[in-house]
């Protein structure tokens, strides 16, 4: 596996709040204070948090932005397809400000959740779902393992 893509950088950041912003004039929806301080917030942290990691953000405080609020924002902007959620097996839901196809790898221990892009990964066959009358908008590959860190703890134990 390769391809572990960097931190998004300044320009990247400012490409995707003028997507946001496009996209707000394209289906009729309002550039708020709200919408754009907490996609401002999942594109810095650039770890796939949780709604709680968001709310927690010093410019999401500063803003006196609520948690409920956060919360509804996140979903607003997962509809709106300038974030999505990056789906796996812990408790809670993690956000991912990287729109464009890629994969994560997911640790069973410590929830982290990484991105991974690799060709071999997207070039593989989707099935057909129509017997089950389900159209596939999106295809994201999740491999679930142990992260470096957590295989350390476990080999020092």
């Amino acid at each position: 596996m390769k391809n572990v893509p960097p931190p998004l950088d300044a320009a990247e950041k400012q490409d995707r709040l003028e997507e946001f912003r496009r996209r707000c004039r394209e289906t009729g929806e309002l550039v708020t204070t709200q919408r754009r301080v907490v996609l401002q917030a999942v594109l810095d942290l650039d770890c796939h948090p949780t709604a709680d990691q968001v709310w927690a953000c010093p410019a999401v405080r500063r803003a006196r932005i609520s948690r409920a609020t956060v919360y509804r924002t996140l979903e607003s902007l997962v509809r709106m397809g300038v974030i999505t959620k990056a789906c796996h097996t812990g408790g809670v839901v993690r956000y991912d400000g990287r729109t464009a196809a890629h994969h994560h790898l997911v640790c069973l221990r410590c929830d982290a959740v990484l991105d991974i892009s690799d060709a071999r990964l997207s070039a593989l066959p989707v099935p057909d779902t129509s017997a089950f009358g389900f159209e596939i908008t999106d295809f994201r590959v999740q491999l679930r393992g142990l992260c470096r860190s957590c295989r350390r703890k476990e080999e020092g134990s």
